[in-house]
């Protein structure tokens, strides 16, 4: 079993930490609003995944999917967010003195986000697909990787996070912070071209 769970951590790491629009909007987050403003967001994205896990796991999401409108309305949807996040971190002021309340992206659209992101279920059932964990007990077998990939969901996402909370207070200086705010916003929605488009 150990053998197992340290397999599927091997795929869930680098597939769910590797950089898509959730993680790229979270390490831009950190970096506009600070690690402590951008933890409600965090909470949507990771409530947000969390249900796209549930999702696989009951094999919902191959039921939505098979919509054949629902691709294009959910992936319109998610672009919207994306587009509306890209610009309030462009445009987010560099040098703040005191707290900007609803500046920041919130717990609603890290969870919306998280839901239209065609990364996330990608990734999330690539990695779910990819093994057993105990392959004689199913039920057993689909708890445990669903606590596994919860697991890894709050790890690589806090600690995007955290990344981008740490170029935070080297921005200061207001040049500098509008290069990187306009910066992040662009690999955004480059991450969300690439995703789309691939």
């Amino acid at each position: 079993m150990l053998e197992n769970t340290i397999a599927l951590l091997t795929v869930a790491l680098p597939l769910m930490g590797s950089p898509g629009p959730a993680i790229v909007s979270l390490a831009a987050t950190g970096s506009t609003f600070g690690f402590r403003s951008g933890r409600h967001y965090l909470a949507g994205i990771l409530l947000g995944n969390s249900t796209v896990l549930l999702m696989v796991a009951t094999g919902i999401t191959g039921m939505v999917l098979a919509l054949p409108a629902a691709v294009p309305v959910l992936t319109g949807i998610g672009l919207a967010y994306l587009l509306y996040l890209a610009w309030k971190i462009a445009t987010a002021p560099v040098v703040r003195t005191v707290a900007e309340p609803g500046r920041e992206p919130t717990t609603a659209g890290g969870y919306l986000l998280s839901l239209v992101n065609p990364k996330a279920y990608a990734a999330i059932g690539a990695v779910y697909a990819s093994g057993s964990i105990v392959p004689d007990d199913p039920a057993l077998d689909t708890a445990l990787k669903i606590a596994v990939l919860i697991g890894v969901n709050v790890t690589v996402n806090t600690t995007w996070l955290g990344i981008g909370s740490a170029f935070s207070s080297a921005l200061r200086n207001p040049r500098t912070g509008r290069a990187m705010n306009w910066s992040f916003a662009g690999l955004l929605l480059a991450s969300v071209a690439y995703t789309v488009l691939r």
